[in-house]
């Protein structure tokens, strides 16, 4: 009985892994056929929009991707090395 519910708990949590891992792939196509046709306007108009005209909601960062971009790691930058 242990084994059975054991093999449940990974089958489990491998199918949920593959289930997260198709929605990130989801919400990268939807991301980027919206810029695709973004970039379909703006080549058809061939016009530069002044702050006015401009979407800013359409730049803004989905917060649902957040979670899957990684961490930057930055070393000690010190100026002095720099002028070496």
């Amino acid at each position: 009985m242990k084994k059975i519910l054991i093999f449940i708990m990974i089958l489990s949590t491998l199918l949920i892994a593959v289930d997260s891992d198709t929605q990130k792939k989801d919400r990268v196509k939807k991301q980027i056929e919206k810029e695709m046709e973004k970039e379909k306007k703006y080549a058809r108009e061939q016009t530069f929009y002044s702050a006015e005209n401009y979407d800013f909601k359409g730049a803004e960062v989905n917060p649902d991707s957040l979670s899957s971009v990684p961490e930057i790691k930055v070393d000690d930058f010190n100026i002095d090395s720099v002028y070496d």
